[in-house]
């Protein structure tokens, strides 16, 4: 892709009731993590979206993250960002399918997901997309997530709970009771 080919952008849902965002960042390179977290947080400002940022030591970690998030807390939404830049062994292609594939497989189960996840070359490539000045991949994988939530939220049928995440049920047990769950 180009940097001086222009794409259409969807304009910012709104929301009528307040949405909550989990942001996952790997800052593995620093200085480009805080520059997608910087355009993720300006997107999710200005939508209103209350939002919260975890850390995890790098992109593979990222999906992870999210799928306990997901199962165990009340978040609408998740932000992945990090950046994966090519080295010189194969672990390149197995950090950049398999975290990719995890979000994808996460989203079919209803986490709406933006993926900003950047997997390039070089640094100068990094820089480019992470950077809000210029193709801010930050605040593109926040409006990812943003129109995702706002979709599952018109998709919800009348008259149905938004599911509760805040504790799982394994199994029942009356050895609980005798103290020897």
């Amino acid at each position: 892709m180009a940097g001086s080919e222009s794409h259409y952008t969807l304009a910012r849902p709104a929301f009528d009731r307040p949405a909550r965002v989990l942001i996952v960042v790997a800052p593995y390179y620093r200085d480009i993590a805080d520059m997608l977290l910087a355009g993720a947080r300006v997107e999710l400002d200005a939508a209103g979206v209350a939002h919260e940022t975890v850390e995890v030591p790098g992109a593979f970690e990222i999906p992870p993250a999210i799928a306990t998030a997901h199962r165990l807390a009340n978040y609408d939404g998740f932000v992945a960002l990090g950046c994966v830049i090519r080295g010189e062994t194969t672990h390149y292609d197995t950090v950049c399918n398999d975290s990719s594939r995890a979000l994808m497989l996460l989203g079919l189960e209803g986490a709406a997901i933006g993926n900003g996840i950047l997997t390039v070359e070089n640094r100068a490539q990094a820089e480019a997309r992470a950077d809000p000045v210029r193709m801010n991949k930050g605040a593109g994988a926040a409006a990812a997530a943003l129109h995702l939530i706002a979709l599952a939220r018109r998709w919800t049928r009348p008259g149905t709970p938004a599911p509760v995440r805040d504790s799982i049920l394994i199994a029942e047990s009356d050895d609980s009771e005798k103290g020897t769950a």
